[in-house]
C-alpha cells in the first residue's frame, strides 16, 4: 500500500469514527468518556510496547506512532469502547459478547485482508493473541466505568467506616 493510500486510510477511519460521535448522544458520552480515557490511554502505552517489541509492523515509512497506531487509537478504539459500553454496560454478559465479536473481527478478517493490502502484518503476536492483546483490556474497560459510576457510593463507604 502505498503511503498516499495509508494516509487516506487513516483519515477516512478516523473521520467515520468520529461521525458516530452525534448518534451516541451528549449524556452516554459524558457518562463513558472517563472509562474509555483510561482505557484509551492504556491502549496507547501498549501500542507503544507492541510496536517497540515487533508484535505488528506497518508497511510503509515512516514507521512512527503518529503515522501507524494513533489513527486506529484515537479513531475505532475509542469509539468501540463508547459504543461497546452504551449498548452493553450493565449487562457484563452482553458487553463481553459484543467486545469479542468487535475484537475477533479485527483480529481475524480486517488483520487478514491488511495483510494482503500490504497495511500491517502480525510479527510476533499470532492473530489469536492479537485477539486476546485486544480483549484483555475488555474487563478493565468495565471495571472503570463500574468504579466511576459507583464512586460516589465508594467514597461514602469510606467515609462513614
Amino acid at each position: 500500500m502505498s503511503i498516499k493510500n495509508q494516509s487516506l486510510l487513516n483519515i477516512i477511519m478516523v473521520v467515520l469514527s468520529w461521525s458516530s460521535l452525534p448518534f451516541l448522544g451528549i449524556r452516554n458520552i459524558k457518562n463513558f468518556f472517563p472509562a474509555t480515557l483510561l482505557i484509551g490511554i492504556i491502549e496507547i502505552l501498549h501500542a507503544r510496547i507492541g510496536k517497540k517489541r515487533k508484535y505488528w509492523v506497518f508497511y510503509n515509512k515512516p514507521n512512527s506512532y503518529l503515522f501507524d497506531e494513533l489513527p486506529f487509537n484515537t479513531g475505532p478504539f475509542i469509539f468501540i469502547s463508547l459504543w461497546t459500553l452504551k449498548i452493553g454496560y450493565g449487562n457484563f454478559k452482553k458487553f463481553i459478547l459484543i467486545n469479542a465479536l468487535v475484537h475477533a473481527f479485527f483480529a481475524f478478517p480486517y488483520t487478514f485482508l491488511a495483510k494482503k493490502v500490504r497495511y500491517y502484518s502480525l510479527v510476533r503476536l499470532n492473530n489469536f493473541q492479537f485477539f486476546l492483546y485486544f480483549f484483555s483490556k475488555a474487563p478493565i474497560l468495565y471495571g472503570a466505568q463500574y468504579l466511576y459510576e459507583n464512586r460516589k457510593k465508594i467514597i461514602d463507604n469510606k467515609l462513614n467506616k
